[in-house]
C-alpha cells in the first residue's frame, strides 16, 4: 500500500536513522503497571468513543501502539469492530492477548506495516504511539497510516502538547525518548499528510505516579477525505 501519490513512503526513508534501541525493552519492563499509572484516560475514551461510533458495524481498525489493549482495543472490539493491536513490545503484546483475546495483536514496527500485507482499514487509532519517534519520521508515519487507510477512513490521534523532537525522558525507572508539538504545528503537520481534521480536544492529564509529570494531551478526529 501506499501513499495518496502512489509512493511507498517508507522506501524513502532513511531506515539507518530508525532507532528503536531501548523503546520497547523499556515497556516490556513496564508492563501492566502501565495502567496502573495511567488509570483514567478520559481524553483516549473519548476519542475512542468516537472511532468507534462512526465507523461502519464491523469496521477493520488498526490499533498503532496498542500496548495493553486497554482500554482502546477492547472497546473498539466490544464495539463489534475486527482489531489489530500492532506494537514493539513483546509484553504488552503479551497482555494485549489476554486482555483482549477477541483481538488480534502482532509485534510489529510501525515502519514495517507498509509491507506487512495488512490492511485496507476503515480506521486507525494511533494514541500516543507517533510520540515515541523521532520528529523527521512522524510526517512519513502519518503518511504511510493515511495510505492504510480506505478513502473516507477515520483517524483517531492523541498526542502530548510538547515542543521536544527525539528528547530522553525518565519514566517510571526507565529512559525513554518522546517528540511532540505544539498544537497548531501538531495540526499543520497532520493536514499536510493529507487528512481533514473534523474535531479536537485537549485534556489536562496528571498521571497516577509522581515519576511520570502532568501533561497536556491533544486529540484530534481526522478523516482521510
Amino acid at each position: 500500500m501506499s501513499d495518496t501519490e502512489g509512493h511507498q513512503v517508507y522506501t524513502g526513508y532513511d531506515r539507518a536513522a530508525i532507532d528503536r534501541a531501548g523503546q520497547a525493552e523499556a515497556f516490556d519492563a513496564i508492563g501492566d503497571r502501565y495502567d496502573d499509572v495511567f488509570p483514567h484516560k478520559e481524553g483516549q475514551l473519548t476519542a475512542g468513543a468516537w472511532l468507534a461510533k462512526e465507523l461502519p458495524a464491523g469496521s477493520r481498525v488498526l490499533d498503532v501502539g496498542c500496548g495493553t489493549g486497554v482500554p482502546t482495543a477492547r472497546q473498539l472490539a466490544d464495539a463489534g469492530h475486527r482489531v489489530t493491536g500492532i506494537d514493539i513490545s513483546p509484553g504488552m503484546v503479551e497482555l494485549g492477548r489476554a486482555n483482549v483475546p477477541g483481538a488480534d495483536f502482532r509485534l510489529m514496527d510501525l515502519a514495517d506495516l507498509e509491507h506487512a500485507g495488512l490492511g485496507p482499514f476503515d480506521g486507525v487509532a494511533a494514541f500516543f504511539s507517533l510520540l515515541m519517534l523521532p520528529r523527521k519520521e512522524i510526517p512519513v508515519a502519518l503518511r504511510m497510516l493515511h495510505g492504510r487507510l480506505r478513502p473516507g477512513g477515520l483517524l483517531a490521534l492523541g498526542m502530548v502538547e510538547a515542543d521536544v523532537d527525539d528528547f530522553a525522558i525518565p519514566f517510571l525507572g526507565h529512559t525513554i525518548r518522546v517528540s511532540g508539538y505544539l498544537r497548531e504545528e501538531l495540526r499543520q503537520v497532520v493536514s499536510d499528510a493529507g487528512f481533514e481534521i473534523d474535531g479536537e480536544e485537549t485534556f489536562a492529564y496528571a498521571p497516577a505516579s509522581t515519576d511520570v509529570s502532568p501533561e497536556i494531551q491533544v486529540f484530534l478526529n481526522c478523516r482521510r477525505p
